[in-house]
């Protein structure tokens, strides 16, 4: 690794002594060239309107804009309406937030070549809360994060010093000039939990919170609020109290004050996310207490002030056989318990961001409480930054499939709060997401969250266009076309037809042998069921788990019939023989091996494709990306061999005659470590030393 980054070094080196080099930094957000444009506000200037102005008189090259609030029946208030005649402009909205995201918008049509002489556009978000959770600890450590360190965190000593000093070098830290700020709002963005789900009490020290309070200023203009992930066990650990019991009267009171502390310093804040009785983390359930008693708990002290508390229903310690029922078991008979401003925050499938998931059935159950989605982002379990996986078209199979059968809009739109988290894959790598065509994800959340009927491939396009606008149409088409073929070639060459959870313990590396003594549900071999006779879990009601009847029946029963259960998801709801037809007329045993192969044919022609770009990206970034695609390559082929050599120990059939031999042994894969090494983009910091 050191290697490779001191090639990178020198490479920049070079060209920095020529130019300033693009850095990634930008992320979409590079502007028009030309004359100021002149802009009116009619309307009373606020900080968010100075940014709108400054934005469009430094970035439109088309004529006058006037801006005006305006009050429309049934407008949310950050919806926005532009419209062009003879050659003026205008941009209304109930609200200053709504000018901004036309502004933007605005801004990102002209690049996009879609700005007629005479047109109007009106637009409004589906969900009113987009916002994206950050895993950042307090230390400036990220969790799951591939991009550096945390981009809001960076306590010296932490936890044994945190006093003023540190509270004064968070402000001297502006977010990078408002990047981060920018990039969110020219989305639509309007929310972020600045810490870990797995979060530190330390959290709710008023030390912290002036920090939070810091971070609340500089994101507010941009529409942007702050939200906390908090430990259950606060009152205890900050407060000093013997419990944390949800009906201890002090409790009770402990959170109160807490509450009137933040908004005294932050008057919007957003509010609380918890991770409760879930991997170890304290919850209700410590003290006989239901999730609806805990949620409620937090949410009635931060009612009067307009916040929310998002409760997650990951719930990883297991009352089930299959874990994939969990969520529903453990939340169904409490709906229409919560409080009104309690928000459950489920996970879009119902194990753990795998690379293909049905989704969870908890959004089928719910019908009196409100639920938000939970995307992640960042690619844990996709080949983290070292792969390129871009996760549009997931999120487009999550809502083509939720809407019909789990009444997604009806079920958003009903409740008092509708909302749509994404796990943030930024840090503090220059190009802020480490694998710098990972930028896509970041784009394609904040679209999707705004517009969950949008197309990733319309979405891919944008983003393209944005973020290397000097590409010829040929070479725009050929990004766009890698970005559409890569989420589905990490599928094939990790985990075909339904498999699911096949990591070894850095869930990065193949595992499918793993059957160390731990808990059966962290192995893969649980989730396989892999043996001399056939292969998958049974999820369905006949035979197995009875994971079918947790869906709506016109899902559920298409995946309880083997004969009609899609191929994509045999292997999640079915165990079958090795010899079993599949729909595409191969056997089991041949699919998989078509689909680990077509998974390494598919790196390689990203590689082919990415390498016909060179000289029409940055070659910093050129080379970032060929670095990466080669990584990936070589971690599909691991993924092959490992895979297909195991399953073929159990059962001792030949490979097809289409796949490429293997070029690893299966004890050699056994004792690969993919993980170590991964290539990592530099720093702002270091990219200023070499310049």
């Amino acid at each position: 690794m050191k290697k490779t980054f001191l090639v990178l070094l020198t490479l920049m080196c070079v060209c920095c002594c020529a130019s300033f080099a693009d850095d990634g930094s930008n992320l979409w957000l590079h502007k028009a060239t030309g004359d100021k444009a002149a802009v009116t506000l009619h309307a009373k200037s606020t900080p968010t309107t100075d940014i709108a102005i400054k934005e469009l008189t430094d970035g439109w090259n088309g004529g006058a804009v006037n801006l005006a609030i305006t009050k429309q029946k049934g407008m949310k208030r950050d919806a926005f309406s532009i419209s062009r005649k003879r050659g003026f402009v205008t941009i209304t909205s109930p609200s200053d937030i709504g000018l901004l995201y036309g502004a933007y918008r605005l801004l990102q049509m002209q690049t996009l070549g879609t700005v007629s002489e005479d047109f109007e556009l009106t637009d409004s978000p589906f969900h009113d809360i987009r916002l994206l959770n950050h895993w950042d600890n307090l230390d400036g450590n990220s969790e799951r994060g591939y991009a550096g360190k945390s981009i809001f965190w960076h306590v010296q000593g932490f936890p044994e010093t945190l006093g003023q000093n540190d509270v004064a070098d968070m402000r001297n830290n502006p977010l990078r000039n408002t990047t981060y700020a920018r990039a969110n709002a020219s989305l639509g963005i309007n929310g972020a939990v600045l810490n870990n789900v797995n979060a530190s009490p330390k959290m709710l020290t008023t030390e912290v919170l002036q920090m939070t309070q810091q971070y609340a200023d500089v994101l507010r203009p941009y529409g942007i609020k702050v939200y906390l992930a908090v430990n259950f066990s606060s009152p205890v650990i900050v407060g000093g109290l013997k419990t944390a019991d949800p009906y201890d009267k002090e409790v009770q009171r402990w959170w109160k004050q807490k509450a009137k502390e933040i908004y005294n310093l932050i008057p919007d804040f957003g509010g609380f996310l918890v991770k409760a009785n879930s991997e170890g983390q304290p919850g209700p359930g410590d003290y006989g207490r239901t999730h609806a008693e805990g949620a409620n708990l937090l949410a009635s002290a931060i009612r009067p002030y307009g916040g929310i508390v998002m409760w997650r229903a990951f719930i990883n310690n297991p009352t089930d056989p299959d874990r994939a029922k969990q969520a529903r078991i453990e939340f169904e008979h409490l709906d229409g318990q919560f409080l009104d401003n309690v928000i459950i925050q489920v996970k879009n499938g119902p194990i753990d961001f795998q690379p293909r998931e049905p989704f969870n059935a908890l959004f089928d159950a719910l019908k009196l409480t409100a639920e938000m989605p939970e995307f992640q982002i960042t690619q844990e379990y996709l080949g983290q930054s070292n792969h390129l996986a871009y996760l549009g078209t997931m999120w487009e199979e999550f809502f083509h499939e939720v809407m019909p059968y789990a009444n997604y809009k009806a079920n958003q739109l009903r409740a008092r709060y509708n909302a749509i988290a994404g796990v943030a894959n930024t840090g503090t790598d220059a190009d802020w997401t480490g694998h710098p065509l990972a930028q896509s994800n970041w784009y394609a959340f904040g679209r999707m969250a705004w517009n969950p009927d949008l197309d990733a491939e319309t979405i891919a396009n944008e983003w393209v266009s944005l973020t290397f606008p000097k590409l010829d149409a040929k070479q725009h088409q050929t990004l766009v076309a890698m970005l559409m073929r890569s989420r589905e070639a990490v599928v094939d060459y990790e985990m075909p037809i339904g498999l699911h959870h096949q990591f070894g313990d850095s869930h990065y590396a193949p595992g499918a042998w793993d059957n160390r003594p731990i808990r059966r549900d962290w192995l893969p071999v649980f989730y396989n069921q892999a043996d001399a006779e056939g292969i998958g879990f049974d999820r369905t009601k006949a035979t197995g788990t009875d994971a079918t009847s947790q869906y709506h029946p016109d899902f559920g029963n298409v995946m309880e019939n083997l004969s009609t259960c899609p191929d994509k998801y045999l292997l999640w709801f079915h165990h079958v023989p090795w010899t079993h037809r599949c729909q595409s007329g191969r056997t089991v045993w041949e699919e998989l091996c078509y689909h680990y192969q077509n998974g390494v044919n598919e790196a390689r022609q990203l590689q082919r494709q990415w390498n016909s770009l060179e000289g029409a990206i940055d070659p910093d970034i050129f080379r970032d990306v060929q670095i990466r695609l080669m990584t990936q390559t070589r971690d599909a082929e691991w993924w092959k061999d490992g895979c297909l050599l195991y399953f073929q120990s159990l059962h001792g059939m030949p490979f097809p005659d289409f796949l490429d031999p293997p070029v690893h042994t299966l004890e050699e894969c056994k004792h690969s470590r993919l993980n170590v090494g991964l290539y990592r983009s530099p720093t702002h910091e270091e990219l200023n030393k070499v310049r």
